[in-house]
C-alpha cells in the first residue's frame, strides 16, 4: 500500500485456516500483499452488491440467468427494430426516393431552361453578327469609295496644280511668244476636258 500521508490505522479480523490458505494462494498468484487481498475482495462484493451471506448459485443456474437476460435483450431489440427502427427505415426510404425523383425533375427542368436559353443567346448573338458583319460590310463600301474619292481628290488636285502652272506660264508669256501662247491655252483646254 502507499502511504498517502495519513496515518492508516489497521485492525485485526480473525479467520480460520482454510480461508487464511485461500487468502494466502490468492496473494502468491497476483503478488499481492494480505491485506491488499482482503481489502480489494471486500471493494468487488460492496460495487458487486454481492450478499456474502447467500449461497452462491451454480454455474448452470447463473448461465441460465445470464441467457435469460440475452434472450429479454435480443427481444427488446427486435421488438425495437420492429416498432422503431423498421418504420424509420421505410421512412428514409421513401424520402430518398422522393428526393431523388425531385433532383432528377429538377435537373431536367434545368437542363431544359439552359437548352432554351443556349438557343435564344445563339440567336440573339447571331443577330449581333449580322448586324456587325452588315456594318462592316457598308464601312468596307465606305472605306472604298472614300479611296476612290482620294484618288480623285488627288488627281483632281495635281491637274488644278498643273493648270495653274500652266496660266502662270501663260501670264509670264509675252506678245511676242505666240506659239508658245497657243501651245499653252491648247494644253489648258485638254487638261480641263480631260476625263
Amino acid at each position: 500500500m502507499q502511504n498517502t500521508g495519513k496515518k492508516t490505522i489497521f485492525t485485526t479480523v480473525s479467520i480460520d485456516k482454510e480461508t487464511g490458505g485461500l487468502v494466502d494462494r490468492i496473494s502468491k498468484r497476483y503478488s499481492l500483499k494480505k491485506s491488499e487481498v482482503v481489502k480489494l475482495a471486500f471493494r468487488y462484493i460492496d460495487k458487486a452488491s454481492i450478499n456474502p451471506a447467500e449461497a452462491p448459485e451454480s454455474v448452470k443456474s447463473e448461465l441460465s440467468k445470464i441467457n435469460k437476460r440475452q434472450d429479454d435483450i435480443i427481444r427488446f431489440i427486435r421488438n425495437y427494430e420492429e416498432e422503431q427502427l423498421n418504420p424509420m427505415i421505410r421512412a428514409t426510404n421513401s424520402i430518398a426516393v422522393r428526393f431523388d425523383g425531385i433532383v432528377k425533375a429538377l435537373e431536367t427542368l434545368i437542363l431544359s431552361q439552359l437548352e432554351k436559353s443556349q438557343a435564344k443567346y445563339n440567336t440573339v448573338l447571331q443577330k449581333v453578327s449580322d448586324t456587325l458583319t452588315q456594318h462592316a460590310d457598308v464601312i468596307n463600301e465606305q472605306g472604298k469609295q472614300i479611296g476612290s474619292l482620294l484618288k480623285l481628290q488627288k488627281k483632281n488636285n495635281a491637274k488644278l496644280l498643273k493648270l495653274i502652272s500652266l496660266y502662270a506660264d501663260l501670264a509670264a508669256c509675252g506678245v511676242m511668244d505666240g506659239k508658245r501662247r497657243e501651245n499653252l491655252k491648247t494644253e489648258i483646254m485638254n487638261l480641263i476636258n480631260e476625263p
